[in-house]
């Protein structure tokens, strides 16, 4: 692959450009070296990166490049390795990741922001959060020495909106702190519909496609050329699909190995470049999964814990298997790259059974709740409104039981609640389970009759499996629990897992 710009020709190896996508934060440090030696024994010679800016700002202001979130030792690593980087700078990533990388507390700040818009307020907090970011990325351009080929803003924005203001005004943010010698790109859907929304119409900003596996590229790569400049539409999918992910209550995803590779040859056998997503997936850690929607809000469907994705390199690093051989002898074929070593499986041991000496329910956790985290409100408030990003809220409430028919209804509820009752003062703190409703499957919960001495106590405890990072429900708030009939809430206790 050849780009033409500003900054003269970039080339890698004989023809193509082979590159990976690789989340390094969905992979500890400790494995980064190894996962990106087995992308290099697969052929690859070029690294797709993502940053997420909810790792990076999880709180406003707070700014952290530490542990799996440090970016610069990842881009540095990947030099001494010797591959060159295309860093995808987001504000949005999609990645199937929360919230397509936004920090969810974006979602709290009023008057509500437009993200993925032109809106002033929104901008503002990007370019606070490219000032900090964008200027460690400098010294590790290309023009500097360093292996930084390509900046992606945006992603996939054709398929979401048609702000030309915005992906300008990212462009210049971009250039103002990376300066003419980087080549500043965009990725858009290989339609007609989506490229004209997506791309930015000046001659500096180049123009990539993704597609589905086992389309005919070459269309797609035709109707490409029509968006760059003349002469300057090298082919490009930066999105090949090696598989797929995976949402809860599904089985595992698995693409056929065999096509799969046909499929790359399609593209590298006429000069193509693809960058192979994935390469690696990893693992969600914490509760930075994301999720998707349907044309309906009920159809959620929240990403697994594993982002193995039918990867060649298996979450494990396993290479042993049939996609990582096919992936590799089509590779080898069209970049006369030096390979690695090819290095082995990982080793197993077995660790036998695990003894747990004492536990505690979830629920049990309330009295040890320290009372700054209690939060008064006559009304449901979301989860960003109380300053919880990611796991449970416990929603408490009281109530004057009727003899019978109590029934609980959660119009809307982000997305899954298990509900409670108790007679406190009878039950000494007993919790009695009642029942589930969950986005998907809404149904109403019939409390059951219980004659307490004083009003009954509900609780309602709500789980965030993950927000949306792709389609039209993705700027939703967790959680927005509504309630109907007789309930009044009254507080809400926050409870989260460190990650």
């Amino acid at each position: 692959m050849t780009v033409s710009g500003k900054m003269g020709t970039i080339f890698r190896s004989s023809v193509v450009i082979c590159t990976t996508s690789v989340f390094f934060l969905r992979l500890w440090m400790q494995y980064w070296e190894d996962r990106l030696l087995r992308a290099k024994a697969l052929g690859l010679n070029t690294i797709q990166v993502y940053v997420p800016w909810n790792l990076h700002e999880p709180k406003p202001g707070k700014m952290v490049f530490e542990s799996i979130g440090d970016l610069v030792s990842f881009l540095k690593l990947c030099d001494k390795l010797d591959f060159l980087v295309m860093l995808r700078a987001g504000p949005y990533i999609c990645g199937e990741w929360d919230l397509g990388g936004f920090p969810a507390w974006l979602l709290s700040v009023k008057p509500r922001l437009q993200l993925r818009t032109s809106d002033p307020a929104y901008l503002k907090l990007v370019e606070r959060w490219w000032d900090v970011l964008l200027p460690k990325v400098f010294p590790l351009l290309y023009s500097n020495g360093g292996p930084v080929i390509m900046v992606q803003i945006e992603n996939e924005y054709g398929s979401y909106g048609n702000d030309k203001a915005y992906l300008r005004k990212l462009v210049s943010m971009a250039r103002g702190h990376l300066g003419d010698d980087i080549i500043v790109y965009t990725t858009d859907g290989g339609t007609k519909a989506t490229l004209e929304k997506g791309t930015v119409p000046v001659d500096d900003v180049y123009s990539a496609v993704d597609f589905t596996t086992g389309d005919d590229p070459w269309p797609i790569f035709e109707l490409q050329k029509k968006f760059n400049a003349p002469g300057r539409s090298p082919p490009l999918s930066s999105e090949f699909y090696t598989g797929w992910l995976t949402h809860w209550g599904e089985k595992i995803a698995k693409t056929d190995a065999e096509s799969t590779a046909t499929s790359l040859e399609k593209i590298l056998s006429r000069n193509g470049s693809a960058v192979l997503y994935m390469v690696h997936g990893g693992t969600n850690f914490g509760f930075y999964n994301g999720a998707n929607t349907g044309s309906e809000e009920s159809d959620y469907k929240p990403d697994l814990t594993s982002y193995d994705y039918d990867a060649p390199i298996k979450e494990s690093g396993d290479i042993d298997n049939p996609k990582f051989q096919a992936l590799q002898r089509v590779i080898k074929k069209y970049n006369v790259a030096s390979h690695s070593i090819i290095p082995s499986n990982k080793q197993r041991k077995a660790y036998g059974p695990i003894k747990m000496q004492m536990t505690t329910s979830l629920i049990d956790l309330v009295s040890m709740t320290d009372p700054a985290d209690v939060i008064i409100s006559a009304n449901p408030i979301s989860m960003e409104s109380a300053g919880q990003m990611f796991g449970f809220l416990l929603y408490e409430s009281s109530y004057i039981a009727k003899k019978s028919g109590n029934i609980l209804r959660i119009p809307k509820v982000h997305d899954r609640a298990q509900v409670f009752v108790s007679c406190l003062s009878q039950d000494v703190g007993v919790l009695r389970y009642i029942g589930t409703t969950e986005r998907w499957n809404n149904q109403p919960v019939s409390l059951p009759t219980i004659e307490c001495t004083t009003n009954t106590s509900l609780f309602i405890l709500v789980e965030n499996m993950g927000r949306v990072n792709y389609g039209p429900y993705i700027f939703d708030e967790k959680v927005r629990l509504m309630l109907q009939t007789f309930i009044i809430l009254t507080y809400v206790i926050n409870f989260s897992r460190s990650f």
